[in-house]
């Protein structure tokens, strides 16, 4: 499908990078994304996906906004207190880009679901805020075989990873038992700064450019603004890939 004058002139200045150009934007426009959360990660995430032109963004949360999550989840608004995130979330994201179609999931993801929420997505986007979900997540992308693109926060720092099983470690090889579950603090930049990254990592492989974050888990620290990268290894006893050839 040819682009419109209007789209054209709203991805102008990516087109403009090297190894991008219109047959590049085209294959955005025609992927497909699954984003796992509407808070304080998946704002960033999908309001860069949908600005970027991803033509296809599958938006899942059950949940809906209080005062307590505005300091960073910026999909939403006071207005929208007590609104599912998700619809809120179709509706931010369709007025920033009418050119692209948002579904939007109120479902909370379980495991009798998980696979049909995630439909034919080319990725999973992990912006959940909970271990158990992000397992199920992790479960759903090796069967699929598609990547999933993890982040987390607390407080002041972040961690990202791209996992694409079995070429790399899967979630549970990284984190082989879940945090207690906790109501943590957080600053809204730091979501701000992972999501970012989440998305930036997402639309590198949508579009085949650059160097993947494969095998690597990269740790932000917000206090001091370092960023490191440890090598992620397989673990041959993961109750959840370590059958894997």
């Amino acid at each position: 499908m040819a682009f419109t004058q209007e789209e054209i002139s709203r991805y102008t200045r990516q087109m403009m990078m090297e190894g991008w150009g219109e047959e590049t934007q085209q294959k955005i426009k025609n992927s497909t994304v699954f984003i796992a959360g509407a808070g304080g990660l998946g704002s960033p995430v999908s309001i860069y996906l949908a600005v970027a032109g991803v033509g296809n963004i599958r938006i899942c949360d059950f949940d809906s906004p209080d005062w307590s999550n505005l300091n960073r989840q910026i999909l939403h608004n006071h207005n929208r207190i007590g609104t599912n995130k998700a619809i809120s979330a179709k509706q931010t994201l369709e007025e920033m880009n009418p050119h692209i179609t948002i579904t939007a999931f109120t479902d909370k993801i379980v495991a009798e679901n998980v696979d049909e929420l995630v439909g034919n997505a080319d990725l999973i986007l992990d912006c959940m805020d909970n271990f158990p979900t992000r397992y199920l997540l992790n479960e759903s992308a090796i069967r699929k075989n598609i990547p999933l693109i993890h982040g987390s926060i607390w407080g002041l720092d972040g961690r990202l990873t791209h996992i694409k099983s079995p070429e790399t470690p899967c979630l549970m090889c990284y984190f082989p038992e879940s945090p207690p579950k906790e109501v943590f603090p957080v600053l809204g930049a730091t979501p701000g700064v992972i999501g970012t990254l989440q998305a930036m990592e997402a639309l590198k492989y949508l579009a085949d450019i650059g160097k993947p974050l494969k095998g690597k888990l990269l740790v932000w620290s917000g206090n001091d603004m370092s960023f490191r990268t440890f090598n992620g290894f397989k673990d041959p006893q993961c109750l959840t890939c370590g059958s894997q050839k």
